[in-house]
């Protein structure tokens, strides 16, 4: 009895520690070593839908930056196998090309899972601790939709980049096109009746390999903020519609433009 008395009371105690464990955020990871130099600027062209000529007067006015590089750091709660982890990212973009993610899961702020995962001259490769995928052709159509997705970090690129454009649906919604192996994918960008920011990326997205059919991706700008002179959603939800509730929150700490990132993007690690 007494054994029985031992393992239960062992048992909570370890629940207690996961709890406080997972409520222990990691430290930040150290600042990228490049700075953003003075942005080019093109003039917003004119013929944009209502709400997305709102939209980007509202971040960056009548002259957009032309971003070509971006390196994005931060933390976030993943939800893995059940349970969320606290952990933190760097993503890394060669804007409308290519992109790399590092991120970790921790507990008590130690990392106990990395995630290795890179979408380069358009070829995924995700590397977990149980195994690799690469060159899935139904991986691929996702990861592209997560480097234009991710974009909205610098979304001048919805604006630069002669292979996307826009079309209108109503006052609060469009319709945005972006390349995907020589024809396009499509996301519905819901926008914020009262601020005029995104609110809502929406896109068909397979989620795993194997899959039949797409799924409903949804990505939720949750706050706006200024960095490096412009708006940005400095908080962003990641949800599957069938799941019903955010697999990822992301906090963006920094952000730089325009970097030397050609070494870095092919790398590993931090």
């Amino acid at each position: 009895m007494n054994y029985i008395f031992i393992g239960l009371a062992f048992v909570v105690i370890l629940v207690i520690l996961v709890l406080i464990g997972l409520r222990i955020k990691p430290k930040p990871f150290p600042t990228y070593p490049g700075q953003t130099p003075p942005l080019e600027t093109i003039a917003l062209p004119a013929d944009l839908p209502t709400p997305v000529t709102r939209f980007f007067q509202q971040v960056y006015g009548d002259q957009v930056p032309v971003i070509d590089s971006a390196v994005i750091s931060g933390r976030a709660k993943m939800r893995v196998g059940g349970l969320t982890f606290p952990g933190r990212f760097r993503f890394t973009h060669k804007a409308g090309l290519d992109y790399r993610h590092y991120i970790e899961a921790t507990i008590f702020g130690i990392p106990i899972m990395k995630v290795n995962e890179s979408y380069l001259d358009g070829n995924s490769r995700l590397e977990l601790p149980f195994g690799v995928t690469e060159g899935e052709p139904k991986i691929n159509q996702a990861a592209n939709l997560g480097l234009w997705a991710e974009s909205i970090w610098f979304p001048a690129i919805f604006i630069t980049d002669p292979r996307v454009h826009w079309e209108a649906v109503d006052d609060k919604t469009a319709t945005l096109f972006v390349p995907y192996e020589g024809g396009e994918e499509t996301f519905v960008v819901r926008f914020d009746p009262q601020t005029g920011l995104v609110q809502i990326f929406e896109a068909m997205r397979y989620k795993e390999a194997g899959d039949e059919a797409k799924s409903l991706w949804i990505n939720e700008a949750l706050d706006w903020s200024e960095i490096k002179g412009t708006h940005i959603p400095t908080q962003g939800a990641v949800t599957w519609f069938d799941e019903g509730s955010p697999w990822a929150v992301f906090t963006i700490e920094e952000i730089e433009f325009n970097v030397d990132v050609d070494e870095y993007i092919r790398s590993k690690g931090l």
